[in-house]
């Protein structure tokens, strides 16, 4: 049974989903399993984990029996119900990463070096904001994913996150006004590294030799908050997904319209992209700047 998702989502999703139906079983759940059941582990666990993850647990629930053609209990609304009152009850306020605005993306970037492993970071940093890439998406690419063009460059995203069946999109990263360029930030990494095909941003070891591997996403969360902490800046909150975050927000500051952002990001809907929004239009008309 925990064999039947497999080949349909990410290797990470994928992971996550395995553990979360291992947990049902050892809970004493199977599959099928009646609505009733899937209530009572709901209400079971409401005290000892947190919503998002009840939420994915029932989705891999559901996923499974959905893969056997079979009534989905997720779907009941016995179900449905029991979450809301979870919800309601128990909820907390999500706590997401700390994005990584544009002013302090410049601080960070002004204070790296110019040996090879800043020239990766700065790259790294660069166009991981300009992309608004998630951090898998950005180790990820590869040196044949990126075209330069006349304003800038192409970047083609061949699966993320929300494309599972790799139908891929492109990404334009244009030339910066600032001395903050992504462009320039890669070539001068590209350069320095001679990467000439395989994977963009790979580790280097400690004598200062680029390995032929490419980096993980957790080095790109250690890269952030450890460039973050150099810089002067408070690391915690910070992660890689930092950097997505950060466009976002810095984008909804600048007045850009949010379906602009979201061609960047590839955030599906508005609704997906508000959270950022919001914060980012915080301080926008402020009713307290007419005030004191």
């Amino acid at each position: 049974m925990l064999q039947l998702i497999e080949q349909s989502l990410s290797a990470n999703t994928r992971r996550a989903y395995l553990s979360d139906l291992a947990h049902f079983e050892a809970w004493g759940g199977a599959i099928p399993a009646k609505p009733a059941t899937l209530a009572t582990y709901l209400a079971d666990h409401a005290d000892r984990l947190r919503i998002a993850t009840l939420v994915r647990r029932v989705t891999a629930i559901g996923k499974a029996h959905e893969a056997r053609g079979l009534p989905n209990p997720v779907r009941s609304e016995l179900v449905r119900a029991t979450l809301r009152g979870i919800r309601r009850t128990r909820g907390t306020p999500q706590r997401g990463a700390r994005p990584l605005l544009k002013e302090d993306l410049g601080l960070i970037v002004d204070a790296l070096d110019t040996t090879l492993r800043g020239r990766r970071d700065r790259a790294l940093l660069l166009v991981g904001f300009a992309g608004g890439f998630r951090r898998s998406e950005l180790v990820g690419l590869d040196r044949a994913d990126i075209a330069p063009v006349r304003e800038g460059l192409v970047v083609t995203l061949r699966r993320s996150k929300t494309d599972q069946a790799g139908h891929g999109r492109t990404i334009g990263i244009p030339f910066g006004r600032t001395r903050w360029c992504p462009v320039t930030g890669l070539e001068a990494w590209l350069s320095s590294s001679g990467i000439e095909s395989g994977p963009l941003f790979r580790p280097i070891n400690r004598h200062g030799h680029v390995a032929s591997g490419r980096l993980s996403g957790e080095a790109v969360s250690i890269i952030v908050r450890e460039r973050a902490a150099a810089a002067g800046l408070d690391r915690r909150g910070y992660s890689g997904h930092s950097l997505r975050a950060g466009l976002a927000t810095s984008a909804a500051r600048a007045g850009v319209p949010s379906w602009k952002i979201r061609t960047q990001t590839g955030h599906a809907s508005d609704a997906m992209l508000a959270r950022y929004v919001r914060s980012g239009e915080l301080f926008i008309d402020n009713a307290v700047s007419a005030l004191l």
